[in-house]
Order: structure tokens, then C-alpha cells, then sequence
């Protein structure tokens, strides 16, 4: 709405770390071509309308930008809140049904590492479920990468067949949005 209404190039969101480094701004424009862009490495990965995906990221730009992504395309999300351990995330995934998780390598809290890729793969032992997980390249750390089921989310947008454009999907009023 707002990028059709000719403010593609004002600030949409200002984010600042809690922990030490460089702030981020983003115009709408961008955040609507990084919304596109993460809803189409969706639906190449076969996301589709009605499907749920597990969002398990500390609090960055990634976190409303694969919300908005679910939202393009109808996919239903569930927010599980970064410090939460691999126990509850484990059952967050299964009582809602999860097919895809994203995540991070790690995230910070008062001053620490939290690792939520390790809490990720923990609970994944027990969620046959989840297909592929998109993993954010947050405070690079080294992480175990499962191939054919983990995959970069910096690499996958950026991949040349990942369009910048996704028309959104048509919703009925009561079609669930989150969980």
C-alpha cells in the first residue's frame, strides 16, 4: 500500500540491536522486495496457502519480514519466542502442525550467545515433520548444517531465480493468518 502510494523510498523500519553493532533502516520499498523475496524461496521450497511455518528468531528485521512473507502467501505462522528452549519449541512445532521452521545461528541475551540453531536441531529430532529450515546468518557462529533440509536464508534470496515480485495470495476473511 504504501510503495503504490509513492513512499517506496521512506524509512519503514529503524532497527537497533540490544547488543553491540550496526543499526539497520529499511525503506518500504525494501522491506516489500525482502517480503517477496522470502515468500517466493517459500514456494520454491512448496509452501503453499494454508500450510505452517514455525518462526523461532530473536528480534530482527528477519522476524516481521518472514511474517509478512507467510502472510503473502497464506501460509499460517507461529511466532515462538527466541529463549524459549528446545523443549517448548519442540512442542510449539508439533501441536501446530509445523512443516517448515526458520531460525537463526544464534541471538543474543543480556550479554550472551543463545544458540538457537543447536536448540533448533534438538527439537527436530522429535518433529519429523519439518521438511526445511531457513537459518539466518545472525552473530555467525558455526552451525551444523543438515543438507537437503537446512539451507541459508541470505543464500536463498539471493539465488538469481528468486524473484523480487509475489502477487498476494487470495484470503477469505476467517482463513487463520497465525497460530
Amino acid at each position: 500500500r504504501h510503495v503504490n502510494a509513492g513512499k517506496a523510498d521512506r524509512v519503514a523500519i529503524i532497527w537497533e540491536p540490544d547488543e553491540p553493532g550496526e543499526s539497520r533502516t529499511y525503506t518500504y520499498g525494501q522491506i516489500l522486495d525482502e517480503v517477496c523475496r522470502f515468500a517466493n524461496v517459500l514456494k520454491k521450497h512448496g509452501v503453499k496457502k494454508g500450510d505452517r511455518v514455525c518462526i523461532y528468531l530473536p528480534m530482527i528485521p528477519e522476524l516481521p519480514i518472514a511474517m509478512l512473507a507467510c502472510a503473502r502467501i497464506g501460509a499460517i505462522h507461529s511466532v515462538v519466542f527466541g529463549g524459549f528452549s528446545s523443549d517448548a519449541l519442540r512442542d510449539r512445532i508439533l501441536d501446530s502442525d509445523c512443516g517448515i521452521l526458520i531460525c537463526a545461528d544464534a541471538g543474543f541475551r543480556s550479554g550472551k550467545t543463545v544458540p538457537l540453531k543447536k536448540s533448533a536441531d534438538t527439537s527436530l529430532e522429535e518433529c519429523p515433520g519439518v521438511s526445511n529450515v531457513f537459518v539466518v546468518k545472525h552473530t555467525g557462529v558455526d552451525v551444523n548444517m543438515v543438507e537437503g533440509r537446512d539451507y541459508w536464508w541470505h543464500e536463498e534470496v539471493a539465488a538469481p531465480d528468486v524473484a523480487g515480485e509475489c502477487p498476494p495470495e487470495e484470503m477469505d476473511a476467517e482463513d487463520p493468518l497465525f497460530i
